[in-house]
C-alpha cells in the first residue's frame, strides 16, 4: 500500500458537515478499510490544529467506518440493520454492485450476488438509517443498471429509475466513476450526481511499469473502442495532447443475438496509427471480444505498444483469452481500477495493472465532509503534465520513474 506522507493533507477551511461515517455495504469492506486509513491520517495532524475548535469536537477518530449488518433469512430475504446512532452524521455509503464474489443462502442453496442484490442492500443500509443522517452520499463507482440508461422501444429505463429512488430515500449526492452515459443524471437535476474520470491515477500506473514512453502525437495515439465513448476518449486525447481515432460497430441488423444486434466488423476511423503507442479508452471491458478484435485491427495497421485504460474490468467472458493475446503480442497491459471486486487470477496475470482509487475516494470524502468544492480533483490537467515531466526527466537521467 502507498505510503501517506505529510503533505497529503488537503488544507480544508470549511466547518465540517457533521460527523464523518463509512458504510461498506457488503463487498466493499476492503476498500472501506484502505480509504479509513488515509481519512484517519490526515484528520489527526488537522485535528491538533482545531483542537479548541468546538466544532471540530468530534472530528478526531480512531476509524470513520460504521457497524452494518445485512443478514439474510433462510428464504434469501434480508434486512439492514445499524447498531449505532447516525443521527446528524454525513454519511458516505459504498456499494459495488458487481462484486459477485460474495454469496448468501437461500432455501440451503448458496447464491452469489447480482447487481439486485447489491442494491438492495444499498436500500437496506439507507431505510435502517430512518432519515435521522444529516446528509446520505452515495458511492456507487459501477453505477447500478448504468448500460439501460436510454430507452429504445418498449424497454426499461432502470438506471433512472434506481436513481430516482435513491433520492426520494433521501440521499444527496451520487457519486460515481466514468459513467457509460453521464446524461443519466437527468433523471435526477436537482440532486448532486458527479462521475469521475481516473485519468491521473491511470497515466500514473502506466508510466510506473513501462519505459520509453514519449507522449506525444507524434508517438501516440489515442483510441475510442466505440461511437459511444468518443466524449471519453476526446477528453482523455485532450488531457495528454494527442490525436484521436474510433472504431465504429457494423452490426448485423436481420437477427438478435442474447438481446443485441450482432457485431459483424469493427471499422476504423482516424490518421495512421504506423509505429504509434496506442491507448484503448473505455469505461468498462466485459467479455472482452469486443476488445481483442480492436487490437487485432491495430496490430494490422503497424500499431507498436497498446495498452488499454477500462476504469472497469469485468472480464465476463473469463481471462484465457487475454493470456492468448498477450502471448501473440497483440496487448502489452491492461490497467483497470479496483473500483470493483478483483479476483486473485486476475491480479496475478503479467499483462494486468491494478490502480488503487482509495486515496482519492479519501480525498473526495475529505474535502466532501467540509462542503468544499471537488473542482481541482475533477480536472487532473495540471497533475498530469507534472507527472509526465518527472517521468520525462527519469527517463533523461536514466533512473527509474517512481
Amino acid at each position: 500500500m502507498e505510503p501517506i506522507r505529510r503533505h497529503d493533507k488537503r488544507n480544508l477551511e470549511g466547518l465540517p458537515v457533521g460527523k464523518l461515517g463509512l458504510i461498506p455495504v457488503t463487498g466493499e469492506e476492503e476498500m472501506a478499510k484502505k480509504i479509513d486509513r488515509y481519512l484517519v491520517h490526515w484528520r489527526a495532524e488537522r485535528a491538533r490544529e482545531h483542537k479548541n475548535n468546538p466544532a471540530y469536537s468530534d472530528y478526531k477518530s480512531d476509524s470513520y467506518i460504521m457497524e452494518v449488518q445485512l443478514p439474510r433469512f433462510g428464504t434469501g430475504e434480508g434486512k439492514g440493520v445499524l447498531p449505532n446512532s447516525v443521527r446528524g452524521m454525513d454519511l458516505y455509503i459504498l456499494v459495488d454492485v458487481v462484486n459477485f464474489s460474495k454469496t448468501y443462502r437461500m432455501f440451503g442453496y448458496d447464491n452469489h450476488m447480482s447487481p439486485d442484490d447489491h442494491f438492495a442492500n444499498l436500500k437496506r443500509v439507507i431505510a435502517a438509517a430512518g432519515g435521522k443522517a444529516r446528509r446520505i452520499t452515495v458511492i456507487m463507482p459501477y453505477l447500478y443498471e448504468s448500460r439501460q440508461q436510454v430507452r429504445s422501444g418498449r424497454e426499461s429505463l432502470d438506471c433512472a429509475i434506481a436513481l430516482q429512488e435513491l433520492v426520494r430515500m433521501g440521499v444527496d449526492n451520487i457519486l460515481t466513476f466514468d459513467a457509460h452515459d453521464p446524461r443519466v443524471q437527468n433523471a435526477i437535476p436537482l440532486n448532486g450526481f458527479d462521475t469521475v474520470q481516473p485519468v491521473y491515477q491511470f497515466m500514473k500506473g502506466l508510466l510506473r511499469r513501462e519505459k520509453n514512453l514519449q507522449i506525444d502525437s507524434r508517438h501516440m495515439m489515442v483510441i475510442s473502442p466505440d461511437e459511444g465513448g468518443m466524449k471519453r476518449a476526446v477528453y482523455v486525447a485532450n488531457m495528454l495532447g494527442l490525436d484521436m481515432g474510433m472504431f465504429y460497430k457494423r452490426r448485423n441488423y436481420t437477427e438478435l443475438v442474447n438481446g443485441q444486434h450482432p457485431v459483424v466488423a469493427h471499422e476504423f476511423l482516424g490518421s495512421s496509427i504506423e509505429g504509434k503507442d496506442v491507448i484503448i479508452v473505455d469505461d468498462m471491458l466485459s467479455s472482452g471480444n469486443s476488445a481483442i478484435d480492436i487490437v487485432r485491427n491495430l496490430k494490422k495497421r503497424g500499431a507498436s505498444r497498446i495498452f488499454i485504460f477500462t476504469t472497469f474490468g469485468l472480464f465476463t467472458g473469463g481471462l484465457e483469452k487475454f493470456d492468448k493475446a498477450y502471448e501473440e503480442g497483440l496487448i502489452d497491459r491492461i490497467l483497470t481500477t479496483n473500483l470493483i471486486y478483483q479476483t486473485p487470477e486476475l491480479l496475478e496475470r503479467p499483462w494486468y495493472t491494478s490502480i488503487d482509487m482509495s486515496k482519492y475516494i479519501a480525498y473526495l470524502i475529505d474535502t466532501l465532509n467540509h462542503d468544499s468544492s471537488i473542482s481541482d480533483l475533477l480536472n487532473p490537467y495540471t497533475k498530469i503534465w507534472k507527472l509526465i515531466a518527472r517521468y520525462n526527466k527519469a527517463q533523461q537521467d536514466g533512473v527509474d520513474f517512481v
